[in-house]
């Protein structure tokens, strides 16, 4: 039974231990070395001590922790007014983020505004834009009554002749070699045949 009560219990996640850590901080309100706090924060947070040095450092990489050295031991601290201060920080920067991105998107605005004059949908507008389209539909279909006439354009008929004078000499050259074949074969023939 106890085996199967621990199986199905899972560890804490590394924001869950930073989160209780830093509960222990705030509550204590006192300073620790790593050795107090190894064992503290595995007696009432439930934190392994051998992950407590890794949450530890995340904190103080984070600024939510601070640490200093004295003499040879390093001691680390944070009290519920250092929290309040760096969340009041962040919430000033955002603000002033929230403020700045007003600002960019009151400028965007009038340029907007600014760019869409004289271009509202006028009935004038209209006529531009129906005109244009006719004109593009006309185009399309000069475009297609051109394909048709392309049989009967000079330079495609100039360029037929020619093709059909090249094989007009082609096969004038290969009836000539032909012929001159079939003759040289018939007399090669008429010597080689023995006289009766």
């Amino acid at each position: 039974l106890t085996w199967n009560v621990m199986s199905k219990r899972r560890g804490l996640s590394l924001e869950e231990k930073r989160v209780k850590l830093l509960e222990l901080f705030f509550e204590k309100k006192s300073f620790f070395q790593l050795k107090e706090l190894e064992k503290l924060a595995q007696k009432e947070k439930g934190i392994t001590s051998m992950s407590v040095k890794d949450v530890l450092q995340s904190l103080v990489d984070d600024g939510m922790v601070d640490t200093d050295r004295i003499g040879t031991s390093n001691y680390f601290w944070s009290f519920p007014s250092k929290a309040f201060n760096i969340r009041k920080g962040k919430l000033e920067q955002l603000r002033n983020s929230v403020g700045e991105m007003d600002g960019k998107k009151a400028v965007v605005q009038r340029e907007l505004e600014a760019a869409q004059v004289g271009r509202e949908n006028t009935e004038a507008y209209a006529q531009l834009l129906k005109a244009v389209e006719s004109k593009r539909k006309a185009k399309e279909s000069l475009a297609t009554e051109l394909d048709h006439f392309k049989a009967c354009d000079p330079k495609t008929l100039e360029s037929l002749c020619k093709q059909t004078e090249q094989a007009v000499e082609a096969s004038n050259r290969w009836t000539g070699i032909a012929q001159l074949t079939h003759t040289h074969t018939h007399s090669t023939a008429l010597l080689a045949t023995p006289a009766l």
